[in-house]
């Protein structure tokens, strides 16, 4: 627009001195601006581009080569491209990046006639999470420098990085003794099968009941006596909502309850029994699905805050993982916990009121919290009452802290709380549980 403003001026100019010279040179720079711009635009019509992979699943450690190749389907050269593969700002957080780059993803180039040119670099995952990476954005212009056009070629891939699974400790897989067993304080189930003694006949007592031999000895009736059923298995339950994730601790937090979780998680698979994950978090595959990202930006800023989306709208749709048993329940666990963001929508009472239907009551429900206001410990103390065996673990959270939280999960009866504080405790934490005898100790094994 300027170079319009001063060419005007100038011609203005050689008209008030009539200096056929100045306008004549003014008319010719003018209707060369205009024939560089028209053929700039025409030949970034000319160009296109395909992205392989599209999307990929890796773990962590692992490494993916992008390719991207950028085409020109005319016959006129075009004298220069400059190529950007977009990363979101997540992904490439300079305190703590998602993805790491080895190559160049920006490309200034220049395509021949029915030419073609590729953008190759290769990333590798170094933490679990649902990446953006792309769009591709190419820029254009004349040859002075004073026209220039942004476009968007290909759509952005995704890579899906898998949170690490954690060996744990202290359990005999030979006994399959469950995960989070607990007795029931309700006698709601008896095991037939574990007898625990006998006791005098009462009327109404059923038949199947009487202990024959102990009747023949004793000459009295009695009636068998046994252990209440055990709970076996746990749902996740893990609190995302963003007050409990502050930005100084991030990733960091968020990271290490996902992968305490997807722990817990293998270990109960191993184990053959039910296992089921319950999230306020959001799911970044949704996310992108519902917000999406604009393809055709007008400038190389809208075309980055394209590729970063935003992160401060509500959400109220809990993630489910239904409880199941087996090692697919184990895939499934990875693939929704590594998507798992946390959100500003529902908090962690919401939560369990909106999901109380979908909890079964023959699992421990094993809440895993990076922060416990006195609204959520009066819900989980609401379950307990109703029957569900319930046990918490703190994660990350500071030993100054730390007295509250557990006063306000005692208050209401809840008992077995562990305290996880780095990935180095995960394989014993199942073994550990804080000690409220002693103030200044965290957990005992």
């Amino acid at each position: 627009m300027f170079w319009w403003i001063g060419s005007l001026g100038l011609l203005l100019t050689a008209f008030a001195l009539q200096s056929g010279l100045l306008a004549y040179s003014m008319y010719a720079l003018a209707g060369l601006m205009l024939i560089s711009r028209a053929l700039a635009s025409r030949l970034l019509n000319d160009i296109s581009a395909s992205r392989k992979p599209r999307s990929r699943t890796l773990e962590v450690g692992e490494s993916v080569v992008m390719r991207v190749t950028v085409s020109n389907r005319g016959n006129a050269p075009v004298p220069w491209l400059l190529l950007e593969d977009l990363l979101a700002a997540t992904t490439a957080h300079r305190n703590a990046p998602a993805l790491a780059v080895e190559g160049k993803r920006l490309k200034l180039v220049m395509l021949s006639p029915r030419g073609e040119t590729e953008l190759r670099y290769r990333l590798k995952a170094l933490r679990r999470g649902y990446h953006q990476v792309g769009p591709l954005v190419v820029e254009h212009g004349d040859l002075f420098g004073l026209y220039r056009r942004f476009l968007v070629l290909t759509e952005p891939a995704f890579v899906l990085v898998l949170p690490r699974v954690v060996p744990m400790l202290g359990y005999d897989i030979a006994s399959r003794r469950p995960v989070g067993e607990i007795r029931l304080a309700h006698r709601l189930f008896e095991d037939p099968t574990l007898l625990r003694g006998i006791r005098a006949y009462v009327a109404g007592d059923p038949l199947r009941r009487i202990h024959w031999r102990a009747t023949a000895r004793t000459g009295e009736l009695q009636c068998k006596l046994y252990e209440p059923s055990c709970l076996a298995g746990a749902t996740l339950v893990l609190d995302f909502h963003h007050e409990g994730y502050p930005t100084r601790g991030e990733p960091a937090r968020s990271d290490l309850v996902v992968t305490a979780a997807v722990s817990l998680v293998a270990a109960l698979c191993d184990l053959k029994q039910q296992v089921g994950v319950v999230s306020n978090g959001r799911d970044a595959a949704e996310r992108v699905l519902n917000e999406g990202y604009e393809l055709e930006p007008s400038s190389r800023v809208d075309a980055r805050r394209a590729a970063h989306p935003e992160a401060g709208r509500d959400h109220l749709h809990p993630v489910v993982l239904p409880n199941r048993r087996g090692d697919e329940q184990l895939a499934r666990a990875r693939e929704v916990l590594a998507r798992l963001e946390p959100q500003e929508g529902l908090r962690f009472e919401e939560l369990l009121a909106a999901c109380r239907d979908r909890l079964p009551r023959d699992a421990t429900l094993l809440c895993l919290l990076p922060a416990i206001s006195q609204q959520g410990a009066m819900a989980l103390g609401d379950l307990r009452r109703q029957g569900y065996a319930v046990a918490v673990v703190l994660v990350a959270i500071a030993e100054a802290d730390l007295p509250v939280a557990l006063a306000r999960l005692t208050a209401e009866g809840l008992m077995d709380v562990r305290h996880l504080m780095n990935e180095a405790q995960i394989p014993t934490l199942c073994t550990s549980q804080v000690d409220r005898s002693n103030p200044y100790a965290v957990s005992v094994e």
